[in-house]
Formats: C-alpha cells, structure tokens, sequence
C-alpha cells in the first residue's frame, strides 16, 4: 500500500481564509506572550513566564496538526502558542497564567505557563523539563493496543533531550513501534547553557539517527509553511507507518528564557539584536504583504481584532474566582476500593487453599486478570517462555493473557513507570501493575516518575489518576547484600498521593494486592522476598479475600507490650513474644500493621491504650526509618496511656553485607526483637 502524502503547503497553494487564521493566531498569541510579563509586576500572577517568541511557527504547526478527538497533545512550559493553536482559548491561557480556581491545567496548583485542557488530551505535564515524553509512548502504547486511529505528541526544547528518560522513551518507542510524534524546539540554549555544552551532534536529533524504525525531520521552527510541512509529515508518517518521528525544528530564543532569568549575562548586544532580527511573526507578515495576500490595513484589522479578543480575555480571567485555600486536601488520592464482605481485612483462617506466599500472588494476579480484561502487567523480567518474573511471581501469566498484556520491558525503570502513567491517561478504566525493577535497591532510577505519578492527582485538580501498582520485591534475609537487601518505604512515605502497603502472610498478600488492582490511584505493593516461599508466611486464602487499606491486623492478642512491625519482621516479632511468654510470663501482643500509608492510627492507639507499653520493630534502619512516625503519632496522640518510653528496633545504619555473618550483624532476628522485647517490660 503507498503511503498517503501529506498537503504539502506553499504561501501560494494556501487559501486566503487558512493564512487568515494562522496570521490571527500568530498575532494574538504574541499579545498574550508580550503581555504576560505585565501580570507579574501588577502582582496579579504569571511569576513564571517563559516567552515563546522566536518559537511562534513551529508551536502554531503542532497546534493545526493535533486532531481533536483522535490525538493526545503534551506541550511544555514554553508551549503557549501550541495550546492556542490547538483550540485553547485566549482566557483560558490568561486563566492558567494568574493561576485561577477556573483554570483548566490545574486550577492554579501547578506552576503558571503550564498549559492543558485535559477533556480535549491536551495533557498537564510537569516542570521536570521532558519527562512527559514517557507518558506521550505510553498514550501511543495504549493507542496501537485499542486499535485507535491518532497520534500521540511530545514536544520539548532540545536541551532536556539531554535528560536519560528522553532517551528511554525514544528508544521504547522506536522498538515497539509507537505512533509518537518527538518534537524538539531547537533555540540554542538550556537557560544560559549552550547547546554545545549539551551534545556533540549540533542537531540534537541526529543523536538518534541510528534508530531503527524512527523518522527524523529537520525544520525551520521559524518559517510557517516549513514547519507546516514538517508537522503534516510527521503526523501522516507515524499514522501510516505505526513508527514514531521526531521533528528537529530550528528556532529562535528572542528574550530570556524566562522572567527570572536575564540573557543580557550571558548574550552579547549583537547577538540579542540578531535573534530579533529573525522574528518569525515579523517575517511571516511580510510575506503576506510582498505576496499581496492582504493589505497592510487587512493586517491591522486582525491585529486589532486580537488585541481586543485578548482585552476581552483579560476582563473575564480577573472576575474568576481564586483557588479556596481548604481545597488543598481535594484530590490527593482517590478513593480506594473497599470491601463489603472483608470490611477489616480478616478473614476465619478456615476458608480457603492454603498457601505460599508467592503462590497467593500469582493467583491473585490472575484472578484479577480474568475479572478485569483491561489489566495490564510490564517490568524487567516479567515474562519469557516458561519463565515469570525474577521471583517468577507472573509464571503463567503470558501464556493465558497474551503478550500483549503481559511482557517484560527494558531495565530502565522510569520507562516502566512513565508509560504505565501514559497508558492510564488513555484508558481510566485500565489497570497497570508494573514490576517497578527487579529489587527495590534498584528502583531509585525511577525515583522520578514515582514522584511526578504521586502527585499528578493532585496537580491536574482531579483530572487524571494515573491507576497504577507498583510491585517491588524488598527487604533482606536472603544474603544478597548491597543491592538486593535493602528497604525503601521511609524515603517513599513522604510523597502525598501513595499508598503503601507491606504484607507478611499470603492471605494479606491476596487481600491486599486485589484491592490495589480495584483501586484507582497509586499504589505501592513492596514484598518482603524473604516470605514468597517461607512456611511461616502461608496460610489459608478465599479465593476472593480483600484487606483494605489503612486498616492492622492483630496477628497475636496481648495485655503487657503492643509491637507495632510489618514484612518481615513480623514473623521475628510472633517468635520472640512466643518465647518472652515462656521465659517471663508475659504478653505480648503483636499488631502487623500491613498498610503503612494510610495508616490505621486508631488501630494502633487501642492497642498501646489497652498494654501501655509500645515497641516498634522494622528491617529497614532505626535512624529516619518508618518506625519514626509511629513514635511521633503515639507520643502526640497517646502519650497518656504509656507507662514507658516507646522504644524502636531495626537495622544498624549501614548497608546491609553480603557474608550472611555481616547479614545477620546488620538486620533484625529473633533475638533482638526478643531483648527489645524484655528491655521494654523490665522498665
């Protein structure tokens, strides 16, 4: 089949009405991007600006080239006059500008200059300069999944091609064959940074040019009908083709980079003069006059139609409301699903197949697959041939769903978060576990993406929930030392919009990895590796157990000393209670805490009320570790019920060591817990 060949335009072939709309558009996208700047010395807002003059032809061709209803468009923080190309309208930029209630990117949560209007897939992308090129190839994922007819666009400047995750996300695209269009908005500088500081190749596109299946196009971002061509090209290409492109486009920086930044530092006087000097507005309006396209008065008369439109824009935007400073607790995290048959997460210990723990996982997993056709599972290791997983916690899963819903990825862990946060952008009805990387030492890398899904919830005013879990094998006891034994939960706890939970027995796995799979919102499922075939982690599991979230689970019932732990070490805390009841008499009960974020704080204040006495036992270490919040929570909100200073128990602060002897110095076992244990009840 030949490919169909894009409109190829030219000042003469272009009728009259369409150079009309692009020389309307140009003119009032340039009043709003001169105005700006006005906003902030008024103190009315806009305190981030960043002037895309210089950029105008180019944006405006991404503008007319995304296709309402059948394309996704994600602009960065320069990308004014491509959102006004797309459709958005005068008073919702203003509106985004001044950061009002009404504003459609966010409702003035996220930085001023960050354009979207998310009903239309005009997507509300991060400061983190390029990372939205990851969710751009998950959209394009999901794209050739359903069967949908658009094109996915990423565009950028070309200094944060610099950025790793750039990278990721073109090489992922070129392999799987995505319909992506990259464009890169080539002005010469990252701020003050040079592009020849940033790469060898003075295109930054050719650093891709050994790709395969990736079309690179080279234009003047200045020049309309160039840029024009080039976006109709790239567009007809990756629909044809099913193969992405990037769209190299040359431009011009005229001022700084910013209202905080002064290129005068930086920039002699002749060179500031010379990117003057190319403006593409100015050239552009020239050719309609030397042409004898319009009249110099017909030209006036649009200007002054949009200095008006823009007038009428500004009137409007001011009569908004401001953001209500009680709505900060709006949007943090969905709601979680919740459980009608297992409302507190137990069940009788006689229904149900005994099991491993792994074996409950891998269950559950399926099951859930069955339940939802709109499931998804990717990471590193996931599946090839009989083998599922590093842990083979997946086994079986390809072959019953298929490839396409279950496959391994690259190892690089922020393209396995950011296109799983891509994909859910295109279906909210869809659910994606990801194997965040093989260990969760290994997961910093994607440290980036975690962040930026924490809190796209919040940012885009309740607009997108990225429906995501993030499975991660954790923890130590297996003599893996640096790199395989470590525990994340205290750095991740802290980010708003995550859940957190640690199982220690298979039914609590099941129950809790099910309802992560019915939730919408983030989840982060961490599994202590040490238990997916320990005898002590099995028990009985229904086939349909929940355990919700923010709800403990007391594993051990006693009267003298509350241990609050979770993962591993809750199997350390039963043994050693077991034996202090032996040896001293005493009881000891033992709260599993399973939900760490959100936490079951009236769960574990009934229990410290009831034995007035409290321990906090964890793997991960004792110094900034988690157990930290729970003294904090107890001192502030039960210190009346104490008899004794709660005490904390976990690992020594170093790495833990691979010589099991180093291992066991490091992490907690039986017999510190058990001494823990006594010190606090001898007090």
């Amino acid at each position: 089949m030949l490919m169909k060949v894009a409109k190829r335009y030219t000042i003469k072939n272009t009728d009259k009405d369409t150079l009309k709309q692009w020389y309307s558009l140009l003119s009032l996208g340039r009043k709003l991007d001169d105005r700006a700047p006005n906003y902030l010395k008024q103190a009315i807002g806009w305190s981030y600006h960043a002037p895309y003059a210089g950029h105008d032809a180019i944006q405006m061709a991404i503008g007319q080239a995304f296709t309402l209803g059948k394309d996704h468009l994600f602009p960065y923080y320069r990308d004014m006059m491509t959102c006004l190309s797309a459709g958005m309208s005068a008073e919702e930029i203003i509106l985004n500008g001044i950061s009002k209630a009404t504003d459609l990117a966010s409702g003035g949560r996220h930085m001023s200059n960050h354009f979207a209007k998310p009903e239309w897939n005009i997507h509300n992308v991060s400061s983190c300069t390029g990372n939205h090129t990851l969710h751009a190839v998950g959209v394009a994922k999901a794209m050739k999944y359903y069967k949908h007819e658009g094109v996915s666009i990423s565009s950028q400047g070309e200094s944060s091609v610099s950025e790793g995750y750039c990278y990721e996300a073109i090489n992922g695209a070129s392999n799987k064959k995505l319909p992506v269009i990259f464009v890169f908005q080539d002005n010469g500088y990252g701020i003050s940074v040079p592009k020849w500081e940033q790469t060898a190749n003075e295109m930054v596109a050719d650093n891709f040019s050994g790709f395969k299946n990736l079309r690179i196009i080279h234009c003047d971002g200045k020049d309309v009908f160039d840029s024009m061509n080039a976006m109709a090209e790239a567009r007809a290409h990756a629909l044809e083709k099913e193969e992405p492109v990037i769209v190299h486009a040359m431009c011009v920086r005229m001022h700084s980079h910013s209202n905080s930044d002064k290129h005068e530092l930086y920039r002699d006087e002749k060179e500031r003069e010379e990117a003057l000097a190319q403006d593409p507005l100015k050239h552009f309006r020239e050719q309609l006059l030397s042409n004898k396209i319009f009249t110099k008065k017909e030209l006036e008369e649009i200007d002054n139609e949009a200095q008006a439109q823009m007038l009428d824009a500004h009137k409007l935007s001011m009569k908004a409301p401001n953001p209500d400073p009680e709505s900060i607790y709006d949007f943090v995290i969905p709601e979680a699903h919740t459980s009608t048959k297992y409302p507190e997460g137990v069940n009788d210990g006689n229904t149900g197949e005994e099991m491993k723990f792994i074996d409950a996982l891998n269950s559950t997993l399926k099951a859930e697959f069955r339940a939802n056709p709109d499931t998804f599972i990717w990471g590193q290791d996931m599946a090839n041939k009989d083998k599922g997983g590093i842990f083979n916690v997946s086994k079986g899963m390809q072959q019953e769903f298929g490839y396409d819903r279950v496959h391994s990825a690259p190892i690089a862990e922020d393209y396995i978060l950011g296109t799983a946060n891509g994909f859910s952008r295109f279906n909210q009805e869809a659910h994606i576990v990801v194997e965040g990387a093989e260990f969760a030492d290994y997961f910093w890398p994607a440290m980036e993406q975690f962040v930026e899904t924490t809190h796209d919830y919040w940012r885009s005013n309740g607009a997108f929930s990225p429906n995501m879990t993030v499975r991660l094998a954790s923890g130590g006891y297996i003599g893996g030392g640096l790199y395989h034994s470590q525990n994340i939960e205290a750095s991740l706890a802290p980010l708003p919009g995550c859940r957190i939970v640690v199982p220690a027995f298979a039914d609590d796995a099941a129950g809790l990895l099910r309802t992560c799979m019915k939730s919408k919102g983030l989840s982060l499922f961490l599994e202590p590796k040490a238990l997916y075939n320990a005898k002590q982690a099995m028990s009985k599991v229904p086939e349909d157990f929940e355990v919700p979230f923010g709800k403990c689970r007391v594993r051990r019932e006693g009267t003298d000393l509350t241990v609050l732990t979770y993962g591993n070490t809750v199997h350390h805390c039963l043994d050693a209670a077991e034996k202090i009841s032996t040896d001293l008499g005493k009881s000891v009960e033992v709260v599993d805490l399973r939900s760490l974020k959100p936490l079951d704080e009236e769960g574990i204040l009934k229990s410290v009320a009831k034995t007035n006495r409290c321990l906090v036992v964890h793997e991960d270490k004792v110094f900034a570790g988690f157990g930290g919040e729970l003294v904090a929570l107890i001192n502030e909100k039960g210190f009346e019920t104490l008899d004794a200073p709660v005490r904390r128990l976990g690992s020594e602060n170093t790495p833990v060591g691979f010589n099991r002897i180093l291992e066991k110095a490091v992490l907690p076992n039986n017999e510190k817990v058990y001494l823990g244990m006594k010190d606090i009840l001898e007090y």
